[in-house]
């Protein structure tokens, strides 16, 4: 019987595009509805936020109870290395691996992470997805102007939760300097429906999300998110087919 769900979806956009609300809305829906109108079956998300803030944390006890140097960041929070955002993306694919050995084979992997041009943007970081996710993947790009990824980016602060999903967010001049600068419209240049990587053409699809659909969720974010998943599914389709 031939797939009836994604493998794995990558999940690519600005902070606060609008990326963890859409995986919170997929997964208020009962298996049947993600099934029929998303073709996403049971989800494993996968995040490079929890990675990274662990790393935050490992070299504030480093620093401030071991009295040793910092491993991954300066005092600021930045990394210490551009090599750090490519070892997070590492990490994901292994996770994937590891996940879809043991997981049902209808699971949808949802793997979320957001790449500015001052770290090597996407085409650096799709250099680094393993063989594994080339070859199974599918691309959702939530697009949002910079000015809107900074607005969202205030209104989800909540400095009681730093470490927190949905409610996390940097510092202004931080926005600024990691994620202004954005390549997904190079990346595409050639081909808005597929991204080259080495033998293998992963699917993509733009989910256009400057009016903040998102946000309030329901019905409206619903109906834009399956056209571009059925879109997405029919691209992922024909490529697994040739």
């Amino acid at each position: 019987m031939p797939r009836q769900t994604f493998p794995i979806v990558i999940l690519n956009a600005r902070p606060g595009a609008g990326k963890s609300e859409v995986l919170h809305y997929l997964e208020q829906l009962s298996a049947e509805e993600r099934l029929k109108r998303f073709h996403i079956g049971p989800i494993h998300v996968l995040d490079d936020f929890p990675m990274l803030w662990a790393w935050f944390e490992e070299d504030h006890f480093l620093e401030t109870v071991f009295d040793r140097a910092r491993l991954h960041t300066d005092s600021e929070g930045y990394f210490l290395y551009e090599d750090l955002w490519h070892l997070l993306i590492r990490r994901l694919c292994l996770e994937y691996e590891k996940a879809r050995r043991d997981l049902p084979e209808e699971t949808t992997f949802l793997m979320e992470f957001s790449r500015g041009t001052q770290h090597g943007g996407y085409q650096k970081a799709y250099q680094h997805l393993s063989d594994a996710v080339l070859k199974d993947g599918a691309v959702l790009y939530l697009k949002v102007s910079f000015e809107e990824s900074l607005r969202k980016n205030r209104r989800r602060f909540n400095p009681d939760r730093p470490d927190s999903i949905l409610e996390h967010s940097l510092p202004d001049e931080k926005l600024e300097r990691l994620y202004k600068g954005d390549d997904w419209a190079t990346l595409t240049s050639a081909n808005e429906s597929f991204i080259e990587m080495g033998n293998n053409r992963l699917p993509c699809v733009v989910f256009e999300n400057e009016d903040d659909v998102t946000t309030p969720g329901g019905a409206p974010l619903g109906s834009r998110l399956e056209s571009c998943l059925n879109t997405l599914w029919a691209r992922w389709t024909a490529e697994q087919a040739v």
